[in-house]
């Protein structure tokens, strides 16, 4: 048998498969050979296929796969199974595979995590199984994961890893680093060396390339940065993402209500965070709150419901504006076809407007020392585009309906509507934010029944006195 014939027949048939297409999705191949290693339990098989992946692939992996497949999955793994993949899926996954796992199993799994990892993934459980959880766990690890849990939601304190470095301030930079390379206990990944005082009140920070160009006798505290960026563990966590893009961090101390170092905050876990908040706004300017992909239809009907009953009464209102005039619609069936127009445009203008406020209010960019100025924009922005789609329309209809007047009265209503629909979508946001109402959950309702009552309103109203028709 030739050398190649050979190599052929040793090296394993999962190297042959990607993992991944062209476009970055999951491999089709990988995932029905995935699955028919679980249906054989063939655990070689499957350890071969997966033991080496990217908590990220793994993630992907675990929410591709039907619920029964993934305790199988994960149960014949083994210790192969990289428990950091629970924070790449969604929660629903989440939960249900830690539903359909032992605790003990669940607690020997978060053991190897980081502090940040395993607090993310116990979270989102009710309290009884956190607790299970973690007295299956060492003492020192249960302790500082409850310290961590009992920090608010969505906080630094839930984000921060409570694994760090921290020296004395009379250690030399070779002290320094003898004990960074004989500590068996140390983080995986950092980037910067705090220094503290006796009851851990932090003082400065040194980056790692100072302490790798720095001569060994020279003091941690010559070279230290006192400029601290630390954050409190109570911070929320928006904006300590903010705090990150604007001074270009890629690490920071938290500290709790006494200043003393608990943790530290990462660029990865902020770049999580930035995911969230991003998905989360966009969900609720939708209206369908916290809903993942792999959420049950009755979850999903019950989150959409709410705002779906808030839209209908908004638009039974929009209605009644319309009954008020039902002889004018009647007196000139061609109201009743035009009228969806006005009400469009200014829906979308509307929205337009509203999705830039609430992003500037979201980032801080819109505030009381610009808004009069963003105001007065929204308002010459709304007169052009209303006046250019005025005449558009108002041509269209002219040609349509053999009618100049009908032309000029649903011009004169789009240019009102739009005017109201940049007024709305500006203010609504504002005065929702200052009532400690979220901009991006209520705005587009109310918005949206500005844009309609006024559009309905303007354009029924002006053609009812344009011709003398009856009200």
């Amino acid at each position: 048998m030739s050398e190649a014939a050979e190599l052929e027949i040793m090296a394993p048939e999962a190297a042959a498969i990607p993992v991944r297409d062209e476009d970055e999705r999951l491999n089709r191949a990988f995932i029905e050979a995935i699955e028919a290693a679980i249906a054989d339990e063939d655990q070689p098989k499957l350890s071969e296929l997966a033991a080496n992946l990217h908590e990220a692939d793994t993630g992907d992996l675990l929410e591709t796969l039907d619920a029964e497949e993934r305790a199988a999955f994960i149960r014949l793994l083994g210790n192969d199974f990289d428990y950091t993949a629970l924070t790449e899926t969604d929660e629903a996954v989440r939960l249900q595979v830690l539903e359909d796992l032992p605790n003990e199993v669940i607690a020997e799994g978060l053991g190897d995590l980081d502090s940040d990892d395993a607090v993310y993934i116990l979270e989102d459980l009710d309290e009884e199984d956190q607790a299970a959880i973690l007295e299956e766990l060492p003492y020192a690890d249960r302790a500082q994961l409850k310290k961590a849990l009992d920090y608010p939601e969505e906080s630094a304190g839930r984000r921060m890893q409570s694994e760090f470095i921290a020296v004395a301030p009379f250690w030399t930079v070779g002290q320094t680093i003898d004990y960074m390379r004989e500590a068996r206990d140390l983080p995986d990944d950092f980037y910067e060396i705090y220094v503290v005082d006796p009851t851990f009140k932090l003082l400065g920070s040194v980056h790692l390339d100072k302490i790798l160009r720095t001569k060994r006798d020279r003091k941690v505290t010559s070279i230290m940065s006192e400029r601290l960026d630390a954050v409190e563990a109570t911070e929320d966590q928006e904006e300590v993402a903010r705090r990150f893009e604007r001074y270009n961090l890629v690490s920071s101390a938290v500290v709790d209500e006494n200043d003393r170092l608990v943790g530290v905050l990462t660029v990865d876990d902020i770049v999580d965070v930035i995911q969230e908040e991003a998905e989360e706004d966009l969900r609720a300017l939708a209206g369908v709150g916290d809903e993942e992909i792999s959420d049950s239809v009755m979850t999903i009907a019950r989150s959409r419901f709410v705002w779906l009953v808030v839209n209908l009464g908004t638009a039974v209102l929009a209605s009644v504006v319309i009954a008020l005039f039902d002889e004018t619609i009647e007196a000139m069936v061609a109201l009743a076809v035009l009228m969806p127009i006005v009400a469009s445009m200014g829906g979308n203008a509307g929205t337009q407007t509203m999705t830039v406020a609430v992003r500037g209010i979201a980032t801080q960019e819109l505030s009381a020392r610009n808004m009069v100025r963003v105001l007065n924009r929204e308002v010459l922005v709304s007169m052009l585009n209303g006046v250019a789609l005025a005449f558009l329309i108002g041509i269209t209809a002219w040609i349509w309906f053999q009618s100049p007047g009908l032309g000029v009265v649903i011009g004169a209503a789009i240019i009102i509507n739009m005017l109201f629909a940049g007024l709305s979508g500006l203010l609504i946001p504002i005065i929702l934010d200052k009532f400690n109402v979220d901009p991006a959950i209520a705005s587009s309702v109310f918005v949206t029944t500005v844009t309609d009552v006024v559009g309905f309103f303007a354009f029924l109203g002006i053609a009812a006195l344009w011709f003398g028709l009856p009200f």
